[in-house]
Order: C-alpha cells, then sequence, then structure tokens
C-alpha cells in the first residue's frame, strides 16, 4: 500500500511498477523497492519519473540502449516496429541472433519485451509487423534518460555533449543547422522529421553536415518533405552508413554514380523518387536487407542467381509503368515480405515465387489490372512447401482467383487473409477449406461476392471472421437466419 501511494494515483505507474512485483515474494525485495533511492529523486507532486525509471533500470543493457533512441521520435508518434528494428540494427544494438534467426527476430524480442513491461503500447497488428505508440509519461523517461546520447535539435544546443550519438531534425521552424553541431564527431543517426519546406538551404545544410562532419554515421533518414534534387557524389565517403530512408525527397530524379560504393547499407528506402531504372551496379550492396523503390520503366533489370542473397523485404512502390516481374525474383532467397503498391499496370506474379520458402508475408495493394490466378500445372515438379502467414489484396477490378500455388503451397503455415475493393471478384475457391492454420479472414467491399465455399467447418483454426459492405454475402452470413 505505501508503494501505490507513492505511484501518485496514475494507473500506468502502478501497472508498470507492479510489473516488477508480481511475481517476487521476498518481503525484503518490496522493502528494498520501497525505500530505494530512486524515490529520494527530486520530483513535483504528478512527477513519476522515478517510478518509471525503476522499470528502466531493470531492462537489459542492450534494450536500454534500443529504448533511448525511441526518444528521437515525437510525442503521440504513431511507430512502426519493422522502422523501429532496423534503425536498432544500423546502430549495431541488438544481441546476436541465435541459429535460424534473423536479426529482425531479434528486434521483435525486444518490442515484445517493452511490450509486456507496458512501455509500448501496441496500437495495431499487421501480421509481420504491427505499430505502436508511447505513453507520454514513458516518452518524457526516454527523453530523460538519454540525454546524453540523444537530442532534438530546435536552436542552437549550446550546452550539449559533443559526444552525442543521435540527433533529431523536428521543428518546421527550423531555417538554418546551428553552428554547434559542427563541432561533433561521433553522430550516428540523423533523422529529419520536420524542418522548414520552403528552405532547400537547410535540407543541403543536413547533407553537406553529415558527409563532412559524420564519417560514422550509421543512419540517415529524410523523413519530411524535402526540396532536395540530388545528394552529392560525396555521400560515398560515408562508408559505415548503413540506413538510408529518402522517403520525403519527391522532387529527385536519379541518385548519385557512385552510390553504389555504400557498400555497408542494409536499408534503401527510396519510395517517392521516379527514378528511370535502378542505379548502376547496385548488385554491388551486397548487405542490403530492405529495399523499397519507385521504378518508371516497364521493366525491371533481372535479377542475377548470387544478388542480394540478404535481402528480407522488397516493397516496388508507385510503379506506374511496371507490366510484369521478374522471373529472377526467385533468386531472393531470404525474401521474407514483398510489397506491390500502385504498380496500375502490373497484370500477373512470376511463377517463380514458389521457390521464395522463406516468403511470409505477401502485400498486393491499387494494383488494378491483377489477376492473380496461379494454377498448379500437370508438369510440374514437386512444389517446395511454402511458408507464407500473411496473404493481402487491396483494389484490383481483374481479380477473379486467389494464387492457388502460393497459399495451398502454405497451408500448414498461412494465418491471414485478406481482401477488399475488389469489384469484380466473385467467388471464394473451394479449396479454400484447405487452408488449416487460417486464424482470421477478412472480407471487405466486394459486392459480387455471394456466398462462402462448401467446407468452412473444416477450418477448425479460424478465430475471426470479418465481413463488411458484401450485400449478398452480408445476408447469407447474418446470425441465426443466414444460409451461411
Amino acid at each position: 500500500m505505501e508503494i501505490v501511494e507513492k505511484c501518485e494515483g496514475v494507473p500506468l505507474a502502478v501497472k508498470t511498477l507492479g510489473k516488477q512485483l508480481f511475481t517476487n515474494t521476498k518481503e525484503s525485495d518490496w522493502q528494498y523497492i520501497r525505500e530505494c533511492e530512486i524515490w529520494r529523486l527530486q520530483q513535483s507532486k504528478d512527477d513519476i519519473l522515478p517510478v518509471l525509471k525503476f522499470s528502466y533500470d531493470h531492462l537489459s543493457s542492450h534494450l536500454q540502449q534500443c529504448f533511448t533512441l525511441l526518444s528521437l521520435y515525437k510525442k503521440n508518434e504513431i511507430y512502426h516496429s519493422h522502422e523501429v528494428i532496423q534503425l536498432w540494427m544500423a546502430n549495431g544494438l541488438l544481441e546476436h541472433p541465435k541459429e535460424e534467426q534473423e536479426w529482425e527476430d531479434v528486434g521483435d524480442r525486444y518490442l515484445n519485451e517493452l511490450l509486456w513491461r507496458c512501455l509500448i503500447q501496441k496500437e495495431k497488428d499487421y501480421g509481420n509487423y504491427f505499430t505502436f505508440k508511447m505513453h507520454n509519461l514513458i516518452h518524457d523517461l526516454a527523453l530523460f534518460v538519454s540525454q546524453k546520447e540523444c537530442i532534438t535539435v530546435k536552436c542552437d544546443p549550446k550546452a550539449v555533449d559533443k559526444n552525442v550519438r543521435h540527433l533529431s531534425f523536428c521543428d518546421s521552424k527550423l531555417l538554418r543547422v546551428p553552428e554547434a553541431l559542427k563541432d561533433f564527431k561521433n553522430v550516428r543517426t540523423v533523422l529529419v522529421q520536420e524542418v522548414s519546406e520552403e528552405s532547400k538551404r537547410i535540407h543541403e545544410s543536413i547533407i553537406d553536415l553529415c558527409v563532412s562532419n559524420f564519417k560514422y554515421l550509421r543512419a540517415l533518414r529524410l523523413r519530411c518533405y524535402s526540396p532536395l534534387t540530388t545528394l552529392p557524389d560525396s555521400i560515398c565517403s560515408l562508408k559505415h552508413l548503413r540506413d538510408l530512408d529518402l522517403t520525403g525527397c519527391r522532387s529527385m530524379r536519379k541518385l548519385p554514380f557512385s552510390f553504389y560504393k555504400l557498400r555497408c547499407l542494409q536499408k534503401l528506402k527510396i519510395s517517392g523518387i521516379p527514378l528511370k531504372s535502378l542505379p548502376d551496379r547496385m548488385e554491388s550492396l551486397i548487405e542490403l536487407r530492405h529495399l523499397e523503390i519507385t521504378i518508371k520503366a516497364k521493366h525491371l533489370k533481372e535479377i542475377r542467381e548470387g544478388c542480394w542473397t540478404r535481402l528480407q523485404h522488397l516493397g516496388l512502390i508507385e510503379c506506374d509503368n511496371l507490366e510484369c516481374l521478374p522471373e529472377g525474383l526467385q533468386y531472393l532467397t531470404s525474401l521474407r515480405r514483398l510489397d506491390l503498391f500502385s504498380c496500375s499496370k502490373l497484370v500477373s506474379l512470376p511463377r517463380s515465387l514458389i521457390f521464395l520458402t522463406r516468403l511470409e508475408d505477401l502485400r498486393v495493394s491499387s494494383c488494378k489490372k491483377i489477376n492473380l490466378q496461379m494454377e498448379p500445372r500437370e508438369f510440374d515438379v514437386k512444389r517446395p512447401q511454402l511458408s507464407l502467414k500473411t496473404f493481402s489484396l487491396w483494389d484490383s477490378d481483374e481479380l477473379k482467383d486467389f494464387p492457388r500455388l502460393l497459399l495451398e503451397g502454405s497451408s500448414s503455415t498461412l494465418q491471414q487473409i485478406q481482401i477488399g475493393i475488389c469489384n469484380n471478384f466473385e467467388v471464394l475457391p473451394t479449396w479454400l477449406r484447405n487452408l488449416t492454420s487460417l486464424r482470421k479472414l477478412e472480407i471487405l467491399d466486394c459486392p459480387k461476392l455471394s456466398a462462402l465455399p462448401e467446407g468452412m467447418e473444416q477450418l477448425t483454426g479460424l478465430r475471426q471472421l470479418t465481413i463488411k459492405q458484401c450485400p449478398n454475402l452480408s445476408i447469407r452470413c447474418r446470425p441465426y437466419v443466414g444460409a451461411d
């Protein structure tokens, strides 16, 4: 009761501290918590940072470092788990993965521990990643414990430790780069979330600062709208750069010739930059694990065997002229996630996808002309066992059927199917009943879909069935009175 009183009536504080206590039955340990020095820190009436810091102090050293980087984002930010994990990876903060694990799996474990300790709050689960938020009090804690490592640049940082490693620019009124930053030499992260959109000069100054001063830079993200039209050739001097996100640079048309020299890149996000083709010698980026691109060509360059063997995620975004995907996708043997978004002329997927035995997440959205019919052939050799967990399809006018080769080949692993805004989709396949691991089925805005297939009762693992804006199907599935 005395410990509860010290929580100042804030339920979050009680819950957070309770996670440290509920399995501990030693009276001496409870007394230690009650009398711990952390309670004696000077605090105002409503300040519970000392209570929350107790939870932080019980994190492993690796997880403490990862938690502090969350302070780089603004309050009330919606975090994306995969983006956060990639930032941790770029800075070398994760423990080495165990056998048959990837670095991303270690990051997932870290986030799950932060969830369990109530230091972050899950918003929405997308299968292969999720979004989360931090309570403002927890964000205050992250700011409190990261003072010597991370700063948010809003004005001249005069009384700041020169060994600061992580910078976040998130002030829309910031018109110039503070002079004091030129003395910083150990910066590893530059995150530009918000600076003056009107001033091209400040965006160029930030890039120049990175190239000339931050020789050990690991992560550079320009997430706000940027008027930059090009990157300097000297960008190749950032030999340690692992994470480059140029999502906000929609005025760019090409990347510098020397780009292929960034050999340590693990993540490259250049979606929204309307490139005519992939930069030359891109296959030299052998460490790539995450690639999101926008290509305006009709065809992608063929992918050769041995290229990008570590690639985990490929996203093709707004590739308006792309008509087909290369059969060489089969050589991306580590690929776990494939996203196709707004590729309006894409009509099909290559059959070679059946050789991507590690693919877990396939998402196709706003590809109006795509028809995913992919039936087995009599002369097909024995097909490998696939590992899809999530299949998501949105906004296709040509959809007639599901890709049977991929989905039925993943019958023991597929857990989630989402289909929406498919105006001409009429029939769910009868083989759907073979997907015995299916737990979640969502059908949204498919007006011509009129019935569920026979044998649905065989899906004994199904936990959630959602049907919306499907007038005929909704009538058949009304509780107690509908035919289905």
